[in-house]
């Protein structure tokens, strides 16, 4: 007679197994929303407010953060994110700008500009990121830049063309242009405030990138170039091409993030918008499970990763006092190091398992470590507390380098079978 539970079992921790990553995230969730709610009453006595907020904020860095993994794991990176969005949000603002009716002195009326203003404003936004992706295609593929020289480009660059752009399109003869555009019309508002229309698109693209990654030979193609680009060329893969696919979708998805953006503040402003977002977008697919060495990652983890990065931010907003949003930028970093260094950990294998402190630097590495620890803990609640995060810190570190120390000492200098060099 079969053993049921056991029968089951085999298959339950394989899949387990196979969904460690996002089953991990959905545990980490689960724990910083029930933490948040012991220390806020707002989480427990507005808990859909909070939800639907959560969720927003999910979806508009979701949108972009999708294409950012796909290049990520094509073996690419894209600095570019934010200044996209930044640009597109003025391409989007300059169009509806110009199309706008004029009132009795020559002046645009942006309160009711219609949907054929829209579908133009929409279309030409989302072909200017497509030149983008493109352009950031040429100059890797072609001219041979690297990845991070080509983005870093238009990271510094675009940003100061959006800039010089608005300033054009709101020139008069009369009056010199502006650094912003306002758009009054509330239909138009309403892609950015009401928190279903950004999330349904979000999902609808997760779909499509699940579908491309998955179940297509696209995407295995892209895994491959990003885990072995060269034998992927060998093996007759057009690498080149699949580079303008991966970078066209990520600044394509950012330009589409530019336009909820600029929806959402009702407002084209290159100054601001997207600032400092391409890095949420990296944490995002890293913290998702993209490794970035390329090869590696998925879209659900990314999705996973999202939620999971916008939680932490709006606990952190929530329980620290004072301006909260000096911390986005700490929480991101944090995150981004414990996920890569999660990964290392979790990609090594018996005697050859990576050790993050030896010799003299790993102890000068954990001195450093507790002090940051200690330090931001200070900052955020007291010293008191500051000091037992920083005591906890040097204790649990040294136990690490303690372990790493003994594992080093009994793994077997030589491969079994393997006669040590010298030897006859």
């Amino acid at each position: 007679m079969t053993n049921t539970p056991a029968a089951a079992a085999g298959p339950i921790r394989k899949l387990a197994q196979k969904y460690r990553n996002e089953l991990g995230l959905l545990l980490a969730i689960v724990v910083v929303v029930g933490v948040t709610a012991t220390f806020r009453d707002s989480y427990r006595q507005k808990p859909g407010q909070n939800a639907v907020e959560i969720l927003r904020q999910t979806a508009l860095l979701g949108t972009f953060a999708l294409g950012a993994a796909i290049v990520i794991i094509s073996g690419g990176i894209d600095l570019s994110s934010g200044s996209v969005i930044a640009f597109s949000a003025s391409v989007a603002g300059a169009i509806m700008y110009l199309l706008a009716p004029l009132d009795d002195a020559g002046n645009p009326m942006t309160k009711q500009l219609g949907p054929g203003i829209f579908a133009i404003a929409i279309a030409g936004t989302l072909l200017s990121g497509f030149l983008i992706g493109t352009l950031h295609a040429w100059l890797i593929t072609i001219v041979g830049l690297p990845p991070f020289v080509a983005t870093l480009a238009s990271l510094v660059g675009l940003r100061s063309l959006a800039r010089l752009f608005v300033q054009k399109v709101t020139s008069t003869p009369v009056k010199p242009g502006t650094t912003q555009i306002y758009i009054h019309d509330p239909t138009f508002g309403m892609l950015g405030s009401v928190w279903w229309i950004p999330f349904a698109i979000f999902i609808l693209l997760s779909l499509l990138a699940w579908l491309l990654m998955s179940r297509t030979v696209v995407g295995r193609h892209l895994y491959a170039m990003g885990g072995n680009e060269a034998a992927a060329r060998l093996s007759g893969i057009r690498t080149d091409r699949l580079k303008w696919l991966a970078y066209s979708i990520g600044a394509v998805t950012s330009s589409l993030a530019g336009i909820l953006y600029c929806a959402e503040a009702t407002t084209a402003d290159p100054s601001t918008q997207g600032r400092g977002y391409e890095l949420n977008a990296i944490a995002a697919a890293v913290v998702g499970g993209c490794s970035l060495q390329g090869g590696v990652g998925s879209i659900p983890g990314t999705m996973l990763g999202v939620l999971f990065l916008r939680v932490v931010i709006d606990a952190v907003a929530k329980i620290v006092k004072g301006d909260a949003d000096v911390w986005e930028g700490i929480i991101v970093g944090i995150l981004v190091v414990l996920a890569v260094a999660f990964n290392e950990l979790r990609q090594a294998r018996g005697a050859e398992r990576k050790q993050f402190f030896p010799g003299a630097l790993g102890v000068v590495t954990i001195l450093i470590l507790a002090l940051l620890a200690g330090g931001v803990t200070t900052l955020m609640a007291d010293k008191n507390a500051g000091e037992i995060v920083l005591g906890a810190a040097l204790v649990l570190l040294g136990l690490a380098r303690a372990l790493e120390a003994r594992r080093t000492r009994r793994a077997p200098q030589s491969s079994p079978g393997v006669a040590p060099p010298g030897s006859s």
